[in-house]
């Protein structure tokens, strides 16, 4: 048996050192990164040799990698880095991870060609500048092999603990029983699909409504097949916390069922939710846990390897016993884990991490994909970006003498582009080339000032300078099909108007879709998914996705559907829409006392009708989100839904509280839906109505219909949590009655009987 490393993954391994050193050293963006390593190779004379495939044996290591490039004439092997900035400033553990790469396929092109000696070059190369700094050492091949030989030992005895692991975890899941004694209906069939798709290697998007188990019945088989798929890595992704627990507690049910279970499972959190001194810096100078993070991280990542379950808790306690970051050390163990538990973004971002250590390492992964509706605007806003002209206005007030004229410069062509604009949103078919200019010129600035200056960062100039890469980066994928651009203009007629400017992806599907075929299977699963052709145009699904519609395990009985025809809830019959409601609501409450959750198109039509409730009923006790509640806010709104307990909660449609929250039996016995949950009736969302329009020939649906809808099915699925649960659903609103909405809600639902019109 042998084990497969990538020249990178070994160097990072064997030859990192000292401080972990985040100090501000902007680097070029991946499509940069391509393009310096084309010019670099285009300059060279015709026989060089570029991305030239090398392997090599060490014990049970397998060595693998590609060169940058090779010149036969000079016999000169080159690893070209891009970079932007002042090279000087390059921490010297970075220099001497790049001449570990570089030594190491020295030493694998000397074997294959069996020759005596090399040149081995770093090739530094300025993205702004386009200019290099070559960097040449010559090596015997002896000396080479010495190196090699090395640093594969250091990574040795970390390559046998991993094979030993990797076979017993192969068995361990082989023998893997299902942990409780038997299927909750439709989970069976919803794990046998997706056990399906990973053997035959295809994208399912499985419908599986609240309350069959969904976590553990993707998570389950998935693991069942990773020894027959020799599958490298599971990646269970989410788009909230609670979809993250639910993942954790499904691995805790399994350790439970099979103690000794050889499964590492990981929770990757965000920097700020891991980080130990939010007020430092990260680098040794600032924060101790980066002070020699490197020399500690060995100990650190052998005591976490022993940790089967690395949640966020675990993983912070190992880290602070070595006193290393733990957001770091949960970056270094994603490397060595089986079950990965984490947000979207970690996947599919610009940046991901964990896309990225996928392609590097050429593993075999499989895809979960938890609350998948969510993947459509998460993936939106994920390649989109937008400007402030008044965040630009404020940097520029107190910037540096250094960075007065580009901002200046920015701010002028900002000023050109939206000077005849008379609307106050207005898209356009074209990118701004001058003002692109302009910003690229800006970053450059602002890239080198914080080279220059590494300590005490403005953290304003920091935030417009991400904003501005982000910016850059979308624009660069930018078509008038997949985004739209636009400028949406305050203070009109002014003598001053500032604006904002977006870029906006419209269809995620170009960018999603590779990511989904780069897994070995991709699972896509949500009680809300229909109609599907609709997640299949905007996440862009292989044409051979499987589709599941898997049959609820709730009988018609369990939930009482009223439909309410008689009220609408359109913005021009809003006013009159309230004391209706709120007679609706204390006739329903005072018919069955219990817990209930109203939910509203917005804040403001939430806080009409509490209002109203509040006076015409004062002994009907409630409780109301409000705008940007924290973590603690949440958890004290649902600790009033107490067993038995008797009142409202009212919440807006499509947030914090109409998906992913569990309230069974007494604790929520039913649900008022105050609206089809449709998007603002405003010029963006027209707009993407026209675009929907001219790709798909379905344009409200598109942007308003299903939307709204899966917000509606997201919050009822709220009341029936289990096979006792009991409860009444209200859908206030005309249009409820229409058979096409109608048509777009759950088939078990009972809506047979005529709508309640009185």
């Amino acid at each position: 048996m042998s084990y497969r490393v990538a020249v990178r993954a070994l160097c990072e391994f064997s030859a990192k050192a000292g401080d972990l050193d985040l100090r501000f050293t902007p680097s070029p963006t991946a499509l940069e990164g391509i393009a310096g390593h084309r010019t670099v190779a285009s300059r060279r004379n015709p026989g060089y040799q570029s991305e030239v495939a090398l392997e090599g044996r060490y014990a049970e290591l397998l060595v693998k990698g590609r060169a940058d490039g090779y010149d036969p004439a000079q016999n000169l092997l080159e690893e070209i880095k891009t970079y932007r900035g002042d090279l000087e400033r390059m921490p010297d553990n970075h220099r001497q991870l790049h001449w570990a790469q570089a030594k190491v396929y020295g030493w694998l092109l000397c074997q294959s060609l069996q020759l005596p000696s090399i040149r081995v070059s770093l090739v530094y190369f300025d993205v702004l500048s386009e200019g290099e700094t070559a960097l040449v050492q010559e090596h015997s091949a002896e000396a080479l092999e010495v190196f090699f030989n090395r640093q594969c030992a250091l990574f040795l005895h970390w390559a046998q603990q991993q094979m030993h692991h990797r076979a017993t975890r192969d068995q361990a899941t082989r023998d893997l029983r299902f942990p409780h004694a038997e299927f909750r209906r439709g989970q069976r069939p919803l794990a046998e699909s997706v056990y399906k798709a990973v053997s035959t290697g295809r994208c399912l998007l499985a419908q599986a409504p609240t309350g069959i188990g969904k976590t553990l019945g993707t998570i389950f088989p998935m693991l069942k097949a990773m020894a027959a798929q020799q599958l490298d890595t599971l990646l269970f992704l989410t788009a909230k916390t609670p979809g993250r627990q639910l993942a954790l507690d499904a691995a805790r049910v399994l350790f439970s069922g099979v103690p000794g279970l050889a499964l590492r499972v990981l929770e990757l959190v965000a920097r700020d939710k891991a980080c130990e001194h939010l007020d430092k810096a990260c680098h040794g100078e600032s924060c101790p846990l980066a002070k020699g993070f490197y020399d500690r991280l060995p100990a650190a990542r052998q005591a976490a390897s022993q940790v089967p379950l690395l949640d966020r808790q675990a993983l912070r306690e190992v880290a602070l016993e070595h006193q290393v970051c733990p957001y770091y050390l949960s970056q270094e163990m994603a490397r060595w884990s089986d079950l990965v538990v984490a947000d979207y973004n970690y996947y599919f971002d610009f940046s991901a991490l964990l896309f990225g250590l996928a392609q590097a390492n050429q593993w075999q992964v499989a895809v979960l994909v938890d609350e998948a509706h969510n993947l459509v605007e998460r993936g939106r806003g994920m390649y989109s970006a937008s400007l402030d002209q008044q965040q630009l206005a404020s940097v520029r007030s107190s910037a540096p003498q250094a960075l007065k004229s580009p901002l200046q410069r920015l701010n002028r062509e900002w000023n050109a582009l939206h000077k005849e604009q008379v609307a106050e949103y207005q898209a356009y078919a074209q990118l701004p080339a001058a003002l692109l200019k302009a910003l690229a010129l800006c970053v450059a600035a602002l890239g080198d000032y914080f080279n220059e200056q590494p300590r005490g960062l403005d953290s304003g100039l920091q935030g417009l300078y991400f904003e501005l890469l982000q910016f850059a980066r979308v624009a660069e994928l930018f078509d008038e099909q997949q985004f739209i651009f636009d400028i949406s203009k305050r203070a009109l007629g002014a003598k001053r108007s500032l604006s904002r400017l977006s870029l906006r992806n419209v269809v995620p599907a170009a960018l999603l879709g590779p990511r989904l075929a780069a897994a070995r299977s991709t699972v896509l699963f949500s009680a809300t998914l229909n109609p599907r052709g609709y997640y299949a145009d905007l996440l862009g699904l292989p044409d051979n996705t499987v589709w599941l519609d898997v049959e609820s395990p709730f009988d018609a009985g369990q939930l009482e559907v009223q439909i309410v025809s008689r009220i609408s809830t359109r913005y021009a019959h809003r006013q009159a829409s309230l004391a209706p409601i709120v007679e609706l609501m204390a006739r329903q409450f005072a018919a069955r006392p219990g817990n209930y959750l109203a939910f509203f198109s917005s804040f403001d039509y939430l806080q009409q009708v509490a209002g109203l409730l509040t006076r015409e009923h004062p002994d009907i006790a409630l409780w109301c989100q409000s705008r940007g509640m924290d973590e603690a806010s949440r958890q004290d709104f649902l600790q009033q839904f107490r067993p038995e307990g008797q009142g409202i909660g009212f919440a807006v449609l499509g947030g914090a509280f109409g998906e992913g929250i569990d309230l069974p039996g007494s604790k929520l016995i039913g649900a008022f839906v105050v609206t089809l949950g449709l998007p603002q009736l405003n010029p963006l969302n027209e707009q993407m109505k026209q675009r929907m329009a001219a790709l798909f020939g379905s344009g409200y649906d598109y942007t308003y219909l299903y939307p709204g809808l899966q917000k509606v099915v997201q919050a009822a699925g709220r009341v029936i949590r289990g096979q006792s649960d009991r409860g009444v659903l209200v859908l206030i609103d005309d249009r409820f009655a229409e058979p096409r909405v109608r048509q777009l809600l759950p088939s078990w639902w009972a809506l047979d009987a005529p709508p309640a019109g009185g």
